[in-house]
């Protein structure tokens, strides 16, 4: 505790200096050999100062292992993430490879479909003649028709 009282940035006062208020003639420090029973008694003060250096030291104690309870806590709180993003991480890989395997699949039945149609445009185009040539046909059949009436129904 002596080491921890001279390091620190504001060390307790000394027994004199905590017993200013006192108004006993005799004054103490610890390198006086003076051996009178007022010698051996310590001030109030000091007494005091005593009593709230362990209740810092205490509450240090105390803070630290809140602070270590913590850093547990976080520790394990971390491990738990980094687990759970590594393994979203994996999930999300193979969700994306199977929606590229999708995609891929998709495109190729795309093209196949593409495909098909331009196929079938020409054949329509093909089937553009023949519809023509039987409207042609049609009239000339009508015409024929028409005129095989006539000679039948002659008057």
């Amino acid at each position: 505790m002596e080491a921890d009282a001279t390091s620190s940035p504001n060390p307790p006062p000394a027994p004199e200096e905590a017993s200013q208020e006192d108004p006993s003639p005799v004054r103490s420090s610890s390198s006086s050999s003076v051996s009178t029973p007022e010698a051996k008694e310590v001030p109030p003060d000091a007494r005091k100062v005593a009593a709230a250096m362990e209740a810092v030291e205490r509450d240090a104690v105390a803070i630290a292992e809140s602070y270590a309870s913590l850093f547990a806590s976080l520790r394990i709180a971390l491990s738990n993430v980094t687990t759970t993003s590594a393994e979203n991480m994996e999930c999300l890989g193979e969700v994306v490879g199977r929606l590229q395997e999708s995609a891929l699949e998709a495109s190729s039945k795309g093209n196949k479909y593409i495909h098909s149609c331009l196929r079938l445009n020409e054949e329509m185009r093909g089937l553009e003649s023949l519809s023509i040539q039987l409207k042609i046909m049609r009239k000339n059949i009508d015409s024929l028709d028409l005129a095989v009436d006539r000679l039948l129904h002659l008057p």
